[in-house]
């Protein structure tokens, strides 16, 4: 990244902006420059030292690793749903991608293995072949998915906020607008059950959603989970050649490009407001900045609970919290691993529950595992593979532990997630590790500047599909924000922040674009 040694890059003397943006998330950054290039001069503040944040990158030893999911939606080049294309096109960028021929293969309880291939056809017959007895329901479930996937897909995603713009899809798209009202309210699990009955079926449709939001398809807002289980078909899954941090770095390239600014190592401590409204952000080396609008990358909890910290939490985000809890983080494994333990017809993507359905959402429970290199073999060194696992944990597990303690569990934990995956999937992976990085919730908090490490909200009870969401304006005047904490939520196989991160700036860009005009600045 140019610049990195003193953490500017485009950066000038004048101190007042169009927009800040906190954070160099994908929603920060596709907020960002949405806004630039509408000739709004945008200043994106990031912490750490290179953009993207949980979609971002790091290199070690000869290798590439992605810091989050290998497994990227939006990224195809047909529909109105390629909202990472969209973005990158906006700023006139491209990127070089590879099919993925499957989107994951599902490794579950009573040995069913079910390979989620990228053609629907394919995928419904292999799932039908396990479950022949419930082909009409498996059939109508994903059909009904199909048709919100369909009706989103005719909408051009600009703002889900703004009453002209909903008039005026509304008034062009009638049916499809009333499709998605009529789901809006309603839960996966609850249309499943419409149509399903085998107990092991309803586990699986379980699992396909604790991929698109780590909870159950009851707890899981049936838009969102069409979303994910229809355009891994539409679009397919393409993976970015040089890996997923390529698309941070490109739009942060972009924004640049368009006469905005990007300065790194600036950690923003506080969200100044003047008058009841963000006027600015302070940063922790004591500098200010001030703009007419300001959006926060950051969850809803670091937005409200520490940049706003000694004010008073508004209604709407106190109701909000009443729903919705914050989700558990990550245990993520880096390795590099000899090619040969890994068989030739290896599949990218894996989700692996061994034995016990009630441990799916646990802690430890589930095993995600990404193989970029079977896709793009650049990513590491000659003769070698890379091999990302994670599984949900808790930071309070990680509480309370001397240094030693703390990198002695990290060891024992790994070393029993690493165990499982030998004795399922690949025999002698343990002795073919070549390199090993272990990182818990508190490095997620530590680097990407997550209360808790945490990846978003989660419902506390069985919610009403997406209604309660928090969308992107606050009650703030001049505060919005982007990101897996708004509308519409979801982490999809912790690539939440490729499908509903990217959803989220689009709203929030129509409306601050608005709100910049109307103060005279030269975006239109």
């Amino acid at each position: 990244m140019e610049n990195e040694g003193d953490g500017r890059e485009g950066l000038n003397r004048e101190k007042y902006f169009d927009a800040i943006v906190i954070g160099s998330g994908i929603g920060g950054l596709v907020a960002a420059t949405q806004l630039a290039v509408k000739g709004a001069r945008v200043l994106v503040l990031e912490k750490y030292v290179i953009p993207g944040g949980s979609s971002g990158y790091y290199q070690k030893d000869g290798y590439t690793f992605d810091v989050g999911s290998s497994v990227m939606f939006g990224f195809s080049d047909k529909g109105n749903l390629n909202l990472i294309t969209q973005a990158l096109a906006a700023v006139g960028c491209e990127m070089q991608v590879v099919p993925d021929p499957t989107t994951v293969h599902f490794h579950l309880p009573n040995n069913l293995s079910v390979l989620v291939h990228r053609e629907y056809g394919e995928f419904i017959a292999e799932l039908t072949s396990n479950f022949p007895h419930e082909k009409e329901g498996i059939l109508q479930f994903y059909g009904e998915c199909w048709k919100i996937f369909n009706a989103l897909n005719s909408l051009e995603l600009k703002s889900l906020e703004e009453p002209l713009y909903l008039f005026g899809q509304f008034f062009q798209k009638p049916l499809e607008c009333l499709t998605l009202a009529y789901y809006l309210p309603q839960n996966a699990g609850d249309i499943a059950r419409k149509y399903i009955k085998d107990p092991q079926l309803l586990s699986f449709i379980d699992a396909e959603c604790f991929i698109v939001s780590t909870v159950n398809a009851l707890q899981t807002p049936m838009i969102n989970a069409s979303m994910v289980l229809c355009d891994r078909h539409f679009g397919g899954i393409n993976y970015p050649i040089g890996g997923v941090g390529g698309i941070a770095k490109s739009l942060a390239k972009g924004l640049i490009d368009y006469g905005s600014e990007i300065l790194y190592k600036a950690n923003v401590t506080g969200i100044i407001i003047e008058q009841g409204r963000a006027a600015g952000v302070r940063l922790s080396d004591g500098r200010e900045f001030f703009a007419k609008t300001i959006v926060s990358n950051a969850t809803r909890w670091d937005t409200f609970g520490k940049l706003l910290k000694g004010e008073e939490l508004p209604k709407e985000e106190e109701n909000f919290q009443k729903v919705y809890v914050k989700a558990p983080s990550f245990l993520s494994i880096h390795m590099g691993v000899k090619a040969d333990v890994l068989p030739p017809d290896t599949d990218c993507h894996h989700f692996m529950l061994e034995s016990d359905w009630t441990r799916l959402e646990e802690p430890y429970g589930s095993i995600f595992l990404s193989i970029p290199t079977v896709l793009d073999q650049s990513l590491a060194p000659e003769g070698r593979h890379i091999l990302h696992i994670f599984t949900t944990s808790s930071i309070e597990d990680w509480q309370g532990l001397s240094l030693k303690e703390y990198k002695a569990k990290k060891e024992l934990v790994a070393d029993e997630i690493i165990s499982r995956l030998e004795k399922k999937l690949f025999p002698g992976l343990k002795s073919s590790i070549v390199f090993k990085e272990v990182g818990t919730p508190k490095t997620h908090r530590r680097f990407l500047a997550r209360d808790g490490g945490t990846y978003g909200p989660m419902p506390r009870s069985i919610p009403k599909g997406l209604l309660g969401m928090p969308f992107n304006t606050t009650a703030i005047d001049g505060l919005y924000c982007v990101g897996d904490s708004c509308f519409p939520w979801t982490r999809c196989y912790r690539c939440s922040l490729f499908r509903c991160n990217v959803c989220s700036p689009s709203s929030c860009r129509y409306r601050a674009r608005e709100e910049v005009a109307n103060f005279g600045c030269h975006a239109t």
